[in-house]
């Protein structure tokens, strides 16, 4: 009878740990799955590229403003309970944005939908340690890490196979339905956690929330439609901002439990981590708005084609992934820093320049090269950072890594389409002109490049500087 309880236990709890996991890969699919139906969306709501940007603008922004929040409902009110909100909140939405038949009503449920996300994001690391035993929390993390990478290797092809066949709100009637099985299982396997009271909890720094938002909100308009706008409104906009981040600085100096502990950013090689961090999550996104257009208009392959083509970046980062870890615990942090930008500095050029000269596989030579850079850069910056933080500092630090990443994200989403709109992306997806497309990514991938080189000149410095240190010890 003993041993038939313990394996109730154990299946029950891998139940629990299935619930959690369609609960990661709906939020990481639900970026990849609408990057491959940006063209579609574009030319079926008759959308201009500043505003199919917006399609994924709203998720990303959404889901940085509202994951703090989300884990402090968690701790509040019952992390399974918010959670179970949450996907609610992103199946609902789901539906709407199938529903939509105007960009900006597809716009306004995308927001919704990172509403639902980032509860999820939030809450499904958190209630591991209450679902499984002890001994199988790493395990169990593992495989919450890995669903998060395969809904983003997954998304492209499964997407351009949904939307080649049945239109482009197939898309989105596969998150709907991902997101009841998620409910469902959640709802029946994961265990109820414990509420803890807000008595003697420090107030919420709202005020703060509200200011991130507001600024990553102007950063992103100005970007997607300043070049649109008088030269005084665009310097207007500008100066905005800048007070806004200074505003934003100053009440989280003074909040007691700040949305951002920007304290920490007094540490020189701490900044510079998240700022790297930045630039890399830029070019990233950058590949996932620009990429469907280059290969879809520049190149000429249907969505289904160009989907498959975009699932080669994640599916290496996937099967890097381990080995990139052991390489940055075998020759340092550093070095591996520096190896992983070098290979996404040669793999964005190849991006860049390679598709003229050998088409569709240029652009598959320039993910190979990419993808496993991006991940040996993740694994030996998130193991500098993790490894300078104090015990107590934790989980202050692993929030500003996300938000770095989350920051690189929406500039990426906002700046860098952007800069292919103005180049003339715009224009050459509305004609169908596969020269002007593709110059136009020539253009935006050679800048990420830049972009790669200034991590990498950062990274370096760094190196250099530790160096120095060593030898004055």
């Amino acid at each position: 009878m003993r041993a038939e309880s313990e394996t109730a236990k154990v299946h029950a709890s891998g139940l629990a740990i299935a619930a959690l996991a369609v609960s990661m890969l709906l939020s990481s699919l639900a970026v990849s799955v609408v990057s491959v139906a940006l063209p579609a969306l574009s030319a079926a709501l008759a959308a201009t590229l500043d505003g199919a940007q917006w399609i994924v603008l709203a998720y990303l922004l959404a889901t940085t403003i509202a994951i703090v929040p989300a884990g402090y409902l968690g701790d509040v009110f019952g992390r399974k309970r918010v959670l179970l909100g949450g996907l609610l909140i992103f199946t609902a939405a789901s539906l709407a944005c199938a529903s939509a038949t105007e960009l900006a009503a597809l716009v306004a449920a995308r927001a919704v939908q990172g509403i639902g996300a980032a509860a999820m994001l939030a809450l499904t690391m958190s209630l591991v340690r209450s679902t499984v035993a002890k001994e199988n929390v790493g395990a169990s993390m593992g495989l919450l890490g890995t669903m998060s990478a395969v809904g983003t290797a997954l998304g492209p092809s499964f997407g351009g196979v949904l939307i080649g066949g049945f239109g482009w709100q197939a898309a989105f009637l596969a998150l709907v339905a991902l997101g009841l099985a998620g409910l469902a299982l959640t709802w029946r396997f994961v265990p109820e956690d414990t509420a803890k009271t807000r008595d003697g909890r420090p107030a919420f720094d709202l005020t703060g929330l509200l200011l991130l938002g507001v600024v990553l909100t102007m950063f992103s308009l100005a970007m997607t439609a300043g070049a649109h706008a008088p030269a005084s409104t665009q310097w207007f906009t500008f100066a905005a901002i800048a007070v806004g981040v200074l505003v934003f600085a100053v009440v989280e100096l003074r909040a007691a439990v700040p949305a951002v502990d920007v304290r920490r950013f007094r540490d020189p090689a701490f900044s510079a981590s998240l700022l790297m961090n930045a630039l890399v999550s830029t070019v990233m996104m950058t590949t996932l708005v620009v990429g469907p257009f280059e290969l879809t208009v520049g190149l000429g392959l249907d969505t289904v084609k160009a989907g498959l083509v975009m699932s080669v970046g994640p599916a290496m980062a996937m099967l890097t992934g381990v080995p990139a870890g052991r390489l940055s615990d075998r020759f340092g942090s550093q070095a591996a820093i520096l190896a992983g930008l070098a290979l996404m500095t040669a793999g964005v050029l190849g991006l860049a320049f390679l598709p003229a000269v050998l088409g569709v596989p240029g652009y598959v030579v320039g993910l190979v090269f990419l993808a496993p850079g991006y991940q040996m850069f993740q694994a030996a910056n998130n193991s500098a950072v993790m490894g300078r933080a104090a015990a107590a500092q934790q989980g202050v630090t692993s929030s500003l890594l996300n938000l770095s990443r989350n920051l690189g994200l929406i500039i990426g989403a906002s700046l860098m389409g952007s800069l292919f709109a103005r180049a003339g992306g715009a224009a050459g997806t509305a004609a169908g002109d596969s020269a002007v497309t593709g110059s136009a990514a020539t253009l935006t991938f050679a800048t990420a490049g830049g972009l790669v080189m200034v991590a990498a000149l950062i990274a370096a410095l760094g190196s250099l500087l530790a160096l120095r240190r060593d030898e004055l010890d």
